[in-house]
């Protein structure tokens, strides 16, 4: 009886086991969340080196953990980030071991525009404050580029597109690098696509592009997301190579557009800016060919009319030469005549001033004989003179003062001794010395005048020309020569050289040169 009372009450509810309760849970929850969408924002995020990403999804009541599977990542529509809110679809699944449960995410999207146009405004914003939208780093479009270079993909209009336009306009050659334009993994494409045509080298085997345009299709704003990627605008503002954006239709935006150099509203746009239309360049090359032309053909016309009313003022050419050439010949024979005139005007003029000019010996006696009467004349006056100033002194000192007498007296003697030295007979002994001086350089000049060389039997000979001949070497036979005596001047010729001396040839006539006193 005790042992029944000690046995447990019998219970209806089942037993289970912990796996048990793990794959019911399990399946439950496969079954009921089989396939859901999921909205909230990524948080707790990281991504494993096995390829998976795992993080959880909240929002203002609650979270749950998420995970990507390493092949779900390129089909999985974006990027995924930290802070951003998103729509995840996927199925809800248990891990028994932890009894966790978590959603594992084949696909996300962003959750609504105003979420994505957020992400895109804050990016904008931090690389606007880093100067990367400044129209200062612009650089201008060549005017027609050799090489351009696209970055598109190579399916679809857009590249049909910019090859028409071009070939249309002014064929060029087109360098395509091939690129997915959306996607996972096409920012980054896109991206390396940009630095390769940066860095390629001017040189190379392969040419360098001019111009580079980065181009797609019109697609709503998710399919546009790769050319907001901030991997993508770096590249192109770092890009060493002028960059057109031309990515969606004319009302689409992205952030390149405002990286780029210039921004093109469709790809057609964009191979328009590449490269100039060549007939609109023939017909502008043509009008201002001809404008040039016209404006030549005005000025050469002016310049004629102007030259023409120069030349009605101007007068006749051939007869100022004629003049002109007169002039010189006139002036050219006075020239060559000058010197010969000058010399016979000076020899003129020396020769009167000769025969003006006293004989030195006339001109000396007449210096002697001015001398002889001044000195006789102050022989004669210098007595009377000293005598007057005597008697006046006496005179004036009668009836003055005694000490004005004493120096009357002293003034008396003073005059006594000026008297002693100026009697006739210094005064004539000194003008004895001024006579004997002046005969000295008399007799010296006299001594050195050729008229006393010719008083003494010698003779000057001079040539035709009046010049001096002192060398028997520079006389020819049949010369005409001047003898000049004492008392006159004879003309001779010269005759033969001495017998067993051979005649020496006359030396050339000099130019005519100074005239001489002699």
């Amino acid at each position: 009886m005790a042992d029944i009372l000690d046995a447990p009450a019998p219970s209806n509810i089942p037993e289970y086991s912990v796996s048990e309760i793990s794959s019911a849970v399990k399946r439950t929850l496969e079954g009921a969340f089989s396939r859901v969408r999921v909205r909230g924002e990524i948080t707790e995020m990281k991504r494993y080196p096995s390829g998976h990403i795992y993080f959880s999804l909240k929002d203002e009541a609650g979270k749950i953990a998420g995970i990507v599977w390493k092949g779900s990542v390129s089909r999985l529509g974006l990027v995924p980030e930290n802070g951003i809110e998103v729509i995840a679809t996927g199925r809800v699944t248990a891990y028994g071991e932890r009894s966790s449960y978590q959603l594992i995410v084949e696909k996300m999207e962003f959750a609504g525009a105003g979420a994505l146009l957020a992400k895109i405004e804050m990016l904008r914003v931090r690389l606007a404050e880093e100067g990367l939208f400044d129209e200062a780093r612009k650089r201008p479009i060549p005017m027609l580029p050799r090489v351009i270079g696209v970055v598109t993909s190579p399916q679809g209009a857009v590249l049909h597109d910019i090859r028409t336009t071009i070939a249309r306009r002014f064929p060029r050659d087109i360098l395509l690098w091939p690129v997915p334009v959306q996607g996972e993994g096409s920012a980054e494409k896109i991206a390396a696509a940009i630095r390769g045509f940066s860095t390629m080298p001017a040189d190379g085997e392969i040419p360098r592009p001019d111009v580079v345009i980065v181009a797609r299709g019109g697609g709503s704003l998710e399919d546009l997301m790769a050319f907001n990627d901030e991997g993508v605008l770096r590249a192109a503002a770092a890009c060493t190579i002028p960059l057109i954006s031309a990515v969606g239709h004319e009302t689409d935006t992205t952030l390149i557009d405002f990286v780029s150099d210039r921004r093109a509203p469709t790809p057609t746009a964009a191979a328009e800016m590449a490269v100039p239309s060549r007939l609109e360049l023939l017909g502008d090359v043509t009008q201002k060919g001809g404008r040039l032309t016209a404006a030549v053909a005005r000025l050469m016309a002016e310049g004629r009319l102007r030259v023409t009313g120069a030349a009605r003022g101007l007068p006749d050419i051939a007869g100022l030469l004629g003049q002109a050439r007169l002039r010189l010949d006139d002036r050219a024979e006075r020239l060559r005549m000058a010197p010969d005139n000058l010399l016979r005007m000076r020899r003129a003029e020396w020769r009167h001033a000769a025969e003006r000019l006293p004989h030195p010996k006339v001109w000396l006696d007449g210096l002697r004989s001015r001398l002889d009467e001044e000195g006789r004349r102050l022989s004669l006056g210098l007595p009377q003179l000293l005598s007057l100033r005597r008697n006046a002194l006496t005179l004036s000192a009668q009836g003055l003062p005694t000490g004005l007498r004493h120096r009357i007296s002293l003034l008396r003697q003073t005059e006594a001794r000026i008297s002693a030295r100026l009697s006739p007979a210094p005064v004539l002994s000194g003008q004895r010395e001024a006579r004997a001086r002046l005969e000295g350089l008399s007799a010296r000049l006299q001594s050195v005048s050729y008229q006393a060389v010719l008083e003494r039997g010698f003779a000057l000979v001079a040539d035709a020309g009046g010049q001096p001949v002192t060398r028997a070497g520079g006389i020819a036979a049949g010369d005409a020569l001047t003898l000049r005596f004492a008392d006159g001047a004879v003309g001779v010729t010269a005759g033969e050289a001495e017998a067993g001396k051979p005649a020496k040839a006359p030396r050339p006539r000099q130019a005519a040169r100074q005239g001489s006193l002699l």
